[in-house]
């Protein structure tokens, strides 16, 4: 099936990528810009399309981010540190980002004549985020259908969706994911700092897994501090 891949530049979309490539029609990769402090995500993104050998769009969609107030990945508010699940993570929420990112996308499948859109959403991010639940995906699949009726007939592939952080790292090793040329971090300064939601997601997973992580640490401990 020819698919479009929503990739973040992160670790669960580059390893989606990578999926995609192998068991499908990898058609290409978009990636957005909603304004967005770890903005150099993109540039990973842009390398893993470079490195699969398929077209690669940034959307540009700043204008709609600076109405999506309240998120600490868009406003000047301080990106907590710890453990994804914390109630405190709830500020990195940006409302209705997914949804909105999702219809870009599906409008672009049409236009493309794509039989796909994939999404790296997994269980680790169903503590906070009400848009990766396996409940959203199936709605707007759902929604999708009646919005293309008569038109396109495109499928919402999330494949990691009941899976762990652990699996995606897991199968990104089988599939020879290059791990060093990802990016989670939330703060996006020049390393990961090891310390944010993202950056301690990231570091258990690869311990969960059994894989050695390649990425270099700010601070290499605190994970385990808060796991």
């Amino acid at each position: 099936m020819k698919t479009i891949v929503i990739c973040s530049g992160g670790l669960d979309s580059v390893t989606l990528a990578y999926l995609v490539a192998e068991q499908r029609e990898l058609s290409g990769i978009v990636s957005f810009d909603y304004g967005q402090r770890h903005q150099k995500e993109v540039e990973y993104a842009r390398l893993c399309a470079e490195k699969l050998g398929v077209p690669f769009q940034l959307v540009d969609i700043t204008a709609v981010g600076k109405v999506l107030t309240g998120s600490s990945l868009t406003d000047d508010i301080d990106v907590p540190d710890g453990h994804y699940a914390e109630a405190s993570m709830k500020s990195t929420v940006v409302p209705n980002r997914n949804t909105i990112m999702l219809s870009i996308a599906f409008g672009m499948a049409v236009s493309n004549q794509a039989d796909a859109v994939a999404a790296a959403v997994h269980s680790g991010d169903h503590f906070i985020y009400p848009d990766c639940r396996p409940e959203f995906i199936d709605s707007f699949e759902a929604m999708q259908k009646l919005a293309l009726q008569d038109l396109a007939e495109i499928e919402l592939f999330a494949p990691f969706v009941y899976q762990s952080k652990a699996d995606i790292v897991r199968a990104g090793q089988r599939l020879q994911v290059p791990f060093a040329d990802t990016w989670s971090c939330y703060k996006g300064q020049d390393k990961h700092c090891g310390r944010c939601g993202t950056c301690v997601e990231r570091r258990e997973a690869f311990h969960l897994a059994g894989v050695e992580d390649p990425t270099e640490y700010e601070d290499e401990d605190f994970w385990q501090s808060v796991t």
